[in-house]
């Protein structure tokens, strides 16, 4: 009785196997026709323009169906095909940005905000060189991300929304946020229990301070030392960001009394100076005292040489007051 059971679970279990197998093969024909479909569907779109050959057709169809098979949505290919051939983007640069999301599909890491990119630079009419420089840095920022997050990952912590994580620091590595203020950033924010809410507001805030350093002047490897100065002096992550204003505040206004003498000029200029000029100033009105303190000192070193020629009399108590 037994011997016949375990033959009855056998051919159960056999039966079952079989029927899995021949399941997957009808789903993997159901995908590979539908793949087909969806590259008949580019190919009627390629062909419909004049500027590509038959063998840039045949490289663009290609990378297409890579970009398909690993996972990256039709709709999102077919846009890309139909801007490019709208805006008449050569058939080398489409293979580069979609060289660039399917490598960083590859790697596991989010395309949205590339796709996005791509998009957004064919609604602003923006040259192709352009799209294929920002969604590159775009890719390696999300590389750089990813690093963070696994480096934190491997100390044990416990991140909700890793991908979400990702596509937040690499916005704020964009803006020029240092890579070691966002690792610790997240090592902290996290162990503090701080939510993904609150470490992206953190995040974005860095960000703004980031780009108030560089519309200042300060070079990549000040603004480093600035964040790690405020990183050292704070006990906890709310501190970080007052300290890194105080610090700036402080860069600032050194920057402008060391170099008073192009201040003025700076001021001056207002066609090529206003974006930056408005973009200091305006944000925590920092800049705005230094810019009127370098502004006076010129204005007396200008005036100096007026007065001997005007009224000799007056000169008489200035010398002695130095």
């Amino acid at each position: 009785m037994k011997l016949k059971k375990n033959k009855n679970k056998i051919i159960l279990s056999l039966i079952t196997l079989l029927a899995i197998f021949f399941f997957a093969i009808s789903i993997f024909s159901a995908e590979t026709a539908t793949i087909d479909e969806q590259i008949e569907q580019l190919k009627s779109i390629i062909d419909s323009s004049s500027s590509y050959s038959a063998f840039q057709n045949r490289m663009i169809l290609n990378i297409a169906q890579d970009l398909l098979e690993s996972g990256i949505p039709f709709e999102d290919t077919k846009k890309i095909i139909e801007n490019s051939v709208e805006e008449s983007f050569d058939a080398y640069s489409v293979k580069k940005v979609f060289d660039v999301i399917l490598e960083t599909q590859q790697e596991g890491l989010p395309t949205e905000p590339l796709i996005n990119k791509v998009n957004e630079g064919f609604a602003k009419n923006v040259n192709n060189s352009v799209i294929i420089s920002v969604i590159s840095t775009k890719a390696e920022n999300l590389k750089k991300a990813n690093e963070i997050l696994n480096d934190a990952l491997q100390e044990g912590l416990e991140i909700n929304g890793e991908e979400e994580m990702v596509g937040i620091l690499a916005d704020s590595l964009e803006n020029d946020v240092p890579q070691e203020s966002l690792s610790w950033l997240l090592k902290t924010g996290t162990t503090e229990g701080k939510s993904i809410e609150e470490i992206t507001e953190i995040s974005e805030e860095l960000s703004y301070l980031s780009l108030m350093a560089y519309d200042s002047g300060l070079s990549a490897e000040e603004l480093s030392l600035l964040f790690e100065k405020a990183i050292e002096n704070s006990s906890n992550i709310g501190e970080v960001c007052e300290n890194i204003q105080n610090n700036l505040e402080t860069e600032i206004s050194t920057a402008k009394i060391e170099e008073e003498g192009t201040a003025k000029p700076s001021t001056t200029t207002d066609s090529g100076t206003l974006p930056t000029s408005s973009t200091t100033g305006s944000p925590v009105g920092v800049g705005e005292t230094p810019t009127q303190e370098a502004g006076e000192a010129p204005t007396e070193a200008s005036s100096a040489p007026e007065e001997p020629s005007t009224p000799p009399a007056e000169e008489a108590p200035s010398p002695p007051e130095n």
